[in-house]
């Protein structure tokens, strides 16, 4: 079973190819980069948790709803007095227009999450989240860069989750996200580098390398080499990407682990909808090292992600039989 810890949040995004200041009115979904990688491990056969705090009103109960259709355990998320539900704003693009993203997610539920058992935190309060009792049954441990930039509070919640697993014997997995909206370079690479030392699989690439860990890496193999010298990272992964449009590209995983390079087939894709395909790519990786195959891992991950982009919203549209076919290199005609 994949235990995920991260924020998710109400997505409003104006119909067709509007601007915001456009818009009389916005279509909503639902996700978050931890939620969306645990949906995805749940199509692909396996159980998965989501951790998380919301609060408890109307649009915490809408967040919590959508979850729960995706087949994710809900019941570790907190429902709290506090706080507020995260919203961000997503402006699709079209070339040489690119799409644009508005968070408003300050003061919400989850960035006020604090660990156990510290005087700095809570005056020797108990902690937001009983990890022991979370990771009972648990093989993995999924987080990513985006909830240590809520706040300091969360990122000491997500150091406590991952030396408590590290600790339950559950393996870990990270994947970077660096969002420059939420915090500097900087700040990141600090925070991040204290963190990485408990991670057991990476993701992340060579721009990550330069950016957050000021890495001369020119590419991904390099990059990979770096990251497991430097934290002891075991596995990482990455997705390479040829944009020719906005809306057509195409994309390939990448996979390094014990001094292995693998490289999927390249996936041309029609762009429905960018968001998520990172966490399909992720939950793809993540169930073929369930099975204990890393290169399998990274081939479904590659088409996971492609396919991800073909469907509207955050959370999951394709099924383990859509990545098969994928892979099989079926085509593109009419099914009956």
């Amino acid at each position: 079973m994949l235990v995920a810890f991260g924020e998710a949040m109400i997505r409003l995004s104006p119909p067709g190819f509007q601007r915001f200041e456009q818009a009389t009115s916005f279509e909503i979904r639902v996700g978050g980069a931890e939620l969306n990688t645990a949906a995805g491990f749940v199509r692909f056969g396996h159980e998965a948790s989501w951790i998380s705090a919301l609060p408890d009103t109307p649009l915490g109960h809408l967040v919590l709803g959508r979850a729960r259709e995706t087949g994710v355990d809900v019941s570790g998320v907190s429902l709290v007095e506090d706080g507020r539900c995260g919203l961000y704003f997503l402006e699709h693009g079209a070339a040489p227009r690119p799409g644009s993203v508005v968070y408003d997610r300050t003061s919400t539920a989850i960035a006020a999450a604090v660990p156990g058992s510290s005087g700095f935190w809570g005056g020797w309060k108990p902690g937001t989240f009983d990890w022991k009792v979370i990771f009972d049954g648990a093989t993995w441990f999924h987080t990513s860069g985006i909830a240590p930039a809520l706040s300091s509070s969360c990122a000491a919640v997500v150091r406590e989750a991952l030396q408590a697993a590290r600790q339950a014997g559950v393996h870990t997995s990270f994947d970077l996200n660096y969002r420059s909206k939420l915090w500097s370079a900087e700040k990141a690479g600090s925070v991040l580098s204290g963190l990485l030392e408990f991670v057991d699989v990476l993701f992340a690439g060579a721009s990550d390398a330069r950016t957050l860990f000021d890495s001369n890496a020119s590419d991904f193999g390099e990059a990979a080499m770096q990251f497991r010298a430097k934290f002891g990272c075991r596995s990482v992964a990455t997705i390479e990407r040829d944009a020719t449009g906005v809306w057509k590209e195409r994309l390939r995983g990448l996979g390094y682990a014990d001094d292995t390079l693998f490289e999927t087939a390249w996936h041309d894709i029609e762009v429905v909808d960018r968001v998520g395909a990172g966490d399909a790519f992720a939950a793809g990786v993540l169930h073929g090292l369930e099975s204990g195959d890393f290169g399998h891992g990274i081939d479904c991950g590659a088409a996971a992600a492609a396919l991800q982009h073909t469907v509207p919203g955050d959370l999951p549209g394709y099924t383990k039989d859509d990545v098969a076919a994928v892979l099989e290199g079926q085509g593109l005609r009419l099914k009956r």
